[in-house]
């Protein structure tokens, strides 16, 4: 009875602060109905990697059961009922026929996409208003406006005054609808096509690995990893988040379920609530910057980079190094400046568990493998999904819980195809936004005035754009805030020399860490709910443990290096600029954890701050600089505290 109460809390506490709501607890038939539905989608979806068909009728015939389920699946408001309403069933009866439309009259609809017959609009016009709601069901109100704002600018920008740099012709409604509805620009654009084919199979993989039991198997190792000192359950939470964030690919999903487990452990070792919230948060956030199962933008990065996905793993191997070496070493700092302690957990040691389950590690190492060898991501992604669907069976637990029995493994391909429903929703939404501003070009225009705003000063243009994409972030989902940000913010960081890849990865670190970002930082708050510290002050915690993730994307676009720590160049040269930038890292840590052989006094901190400032500039004489005034921190620090100890 109490861990069907702690279940239910966890799953109250994402449905309160994950940007994303969570779906209906369906009873009975409609239950029924959804998972035959959905695990047709996941089959067809698994097809269509091995066989696959033309690319606008697969968006379409995705959308179109997509669009439906997310009526079913979600309620239309906060408190409302289970099972599904007379309202609920039309909509989705309405959004079946609209988007299965366009495939009846698929070649037609294409010659006619400059000239719509009135059916055409009518049906457009309705599928993105049913599009809309699903989007407000599904992950809130302030999407769909944002997406209307651009609308009306798409259709009363022929009034703006002709000298202004926003301003365009006009265009009416059936111009608008056919850009969203008509072609590959628009619903059925780019980030459609990613959820429909990467990041379905991803959540298919996640939930066939969460049936299997990984998710519990990787927080137990975590635990048995580090036992015995006093940072133990710092680290041990941090590593938890790292390897369930391959199986949640939420950030506030992650840091509650860390959070659940792991609170009382960190409260016992001594840790201040808002501290531990920090550490929480901070996990939780670290698992959707970390390979091989990074958030869903970088999926959309590879489609707009026409890379590989393993490209933009290699992408993000030094930032996420660099991520957990500043998060661990802020362990350090407050498991000496809290006097934290070993906690005993009764979990014995890691090696009889690995032996035991260490087998859902091999589908990880499988995704990495497989693309290197030159696989596709959907077939690396397929392949480890079989492979772990064939390990469940080597559980030995009572009763053998875990293994994919036929039921269990209908539940976990059900349970992939409704788990992309707000991703995919939320990506349709978002095409609107990118149909608008290739419509009226709005995109080379705002990085235009973006460009002159800031005088054509990278440094300037560069913070504009980072706070751009945190504001946004603000509003609207991780997913959301990428592809708006991609086509509105990036194209001022490329008028300026910025690489197309760095300007990408600056604009998706900054869309992730949203949600640890003051004032609205969704897995802080969710933390703070887990151990009833401060809100505000469990935010500015996580800020500072998450800090390093803020100021490295900087040396992407700012420094000659930047591309070296995307691992692109020379490796003589990737390796230096990996190791200037931890220790950069480190004398941020220390400036920011004011520790270094005991409290740093604000000398010392200012000069470490100033230190990683320089050290980030990754040029030879800023580096040098930097080198020592950490040195010169270092002497301050050590002559004060010898003074202190020697009066």
């Amino acid at each position: 009875m109490t861990e069907t109460r702690h279940e239910t809390s966890a799953e109250d506490l994402v449905a309160e602060f994950d940007a994303e709501r969570p779906a209906r607890r369906l009873p009975g038939r409609p239950a029924a109905l959804v998972t035959i539905v959905a695990l047709a989608l996941s089959l067809y979806a698994l097809y269509q990697t091995f066989r696959p068909g033309p690319v606008l009728p697969y968006r379409m015939a995705f959308l179109a059961v997509v669009l439906p389920l997310a009526f079913v699946c979600y309620k239309a408001r906060r408190g409302g009922r289970d099972r599904p309403g007379t309202l609920d069933w039309a909509l989705a009866a309405l959004s079946l026929v609209v988007c299965a439309y366009p495939l009846v009259v698929f070649d037609d609809l294409i010659r006619r996409a400059y000239a719509p017959t009135p059916l055409d609009v009518a049906a457009g016009a309705l599928l993105t208003l049913l599009l809309l709601e699903a989007c407000r069901r599904t992950v809130g109100w302030i999407l769909p406006v944002v997406c209307a704002v651009f609308f009306a600018y798409a259709y009363y920008g022929g009034y703006l005054p002709a000298d202004w740099a926003l301003g365009h012709r006009g265009y009416d409604l059936d111009r608008i609808v056919a850009s969203f509805t008509m072609g590959t620009e628009g619903v059925y654009g780019v980030p459609l096509d990613v959820a429909a084919t990467y990041i379905i199979l991803f959540t298919i993989y996640g939930a066939v690995l969460d049936h299997s039991g990984a998710g519990r198997f990787f927080v137990d190792v975590s635990f048995a990893a580090f036992r015995r000192s006093r940072s133990a359950p710092g680290r041990t939470v941090t590593l938890a988040g790292f390897l369930l964030g391959t199986v949640s690919g939420s950030g506030v999903a992650t840091t509650v379920s860390v959070g659940s487990v792991a609170w009382p452990i960190l409260r016992r070792a001594g840790y201040p609530r808002e501290q531990a919230g920090g550490v929480l948060a901070a996990a939780g956030i670290g698992a959707i910057l970390s390979p091989p199962t990074l958030g869903a933008a970088a999926f959309i990065i590879a489609e707009y980079l026409r890379v590989s996905y393993l490209t933009v793993l290699v992408y993000a191997t030094i930032p996420t190094v660099l991520y957990y070496l500043g998060v661990f070493l802020a362990i350090e700092m407050d498991a000496r400046r809290y006097g934290t302690r070993a906690v005993p957990v009764d979990v014995g040691s890691p090696w009889p568990l690995i032996r035991r389950f260490g087998y859902h590690f091999s589908s990880l190492f499988m995704i990495i493998i497989l693309m290197a060898l030159g696989q596709s991501p959907f077939r690396a992604v397929v392949y480890a999904t079989l492979l772990a669907f064939a390990l469940s069976f080597l559980d030995r637990t009572p009763g053998g819980e875990h293994r994919l029995t036929p039921r269990r493994a209908v539940r976990a391909l059900a349970a992939g195809a409704t788990g992309v429903l707000p991703v995919a929703v939320t990506c349709a939404a978002a095409g609107t936004i990118v149909g608008v501003v290739t419509l009226t070009g709005l995109g080379l225009k705002a990085g235009s005035l973006i460009v002159g705003l800031s005088g054509g000063n990278l440094a300037a243009t560069a913070v504009a754009c980072a706070l751009a994409v945190l504001l946004l972030g603000l509003a609207v989902p991780v997913t959301a805030s990428f592809v708006i940000a991609a086509v509105i913010i990036g194209p001022a960081l490329l008028n300026l020399g910025v690489t197309p890849a760095e300007a990408y990865m600056f604009i998706f670190y900054y869309a992730v860490l949203s949600e640890v970002s003051p004032p609205t930082a969704l897995s802080a708050f969710a933390a703070s709910a887990i151990t009833g510290g401060n809100a505000h002050r469990t935010m500015w915690a996580t800020w500072k443990y998450t800090l390093p993730a803020f100021l490295v994307p900087f040396a992407f676009v700012l420094t000659p290096s930047g591309a070296a720590l995307l691992a692109q160049g020379p490796i003589g040269e990737i390796l230096l600029a990996a190791a200037v930038s931890a220790a950069a890292v480190a004398v941020l840590a220390v400036a920011t954890g004011g520790w270094i052989n005991g409290p740093a006094g604000p000398a010392e901190r200012g000069l470490c701050a100033l230190a990683a400032v320089l050290l980030l500039v990754l040029s030879p004489w800023p580096v040098l600089a930097g080198l020592g005034v950490a040195a010169l921190a270092l002497a301050v620090h050590f002559v004060r505290r010898h003074r202190e100890a020697h009066p």
